[in-house]
């Protein structure tokens, strides 16, 4: 069994499951000035969102690092040091 997708933790889920914690995490504008493209800014919707990421490579990556992010900063809230 490979090791590689253990600390994905974008591995077995969706696309669309990720933009819509994003956009409730940071909302849309927030979301657009992270990332700037046009679905975020103007009249945004999850269903136009994941049409144009679908499409668009680039712009699909910037919103799995984000949530990567995310994500690393929810686990570390979820598993405080202990003192």
């Amino acid at each position: 069994m490979s090791s590689t997708q253990t600390n994905n933790p974008g591995h077995g889920v969706t696309l669309e499951r990720m933009l819509t914690l994003l956009v409730e995490h940071y909302g849309w504008p927030a979301l657009a000035q992270r990332i700037p493209i046009r679905c975020f800014q103007s009249d945004p919707s999850i269903k136009s969102s994941l049409t144009f990421l679908r499409r668009t490579p680039w712009a699909r990556e910037k919103v799995e690092l984000l949530y990567q992010q995310y994500h690393r900063r929810q686990q570390g809230k979820a598993h405080p040091a202990e003192d």
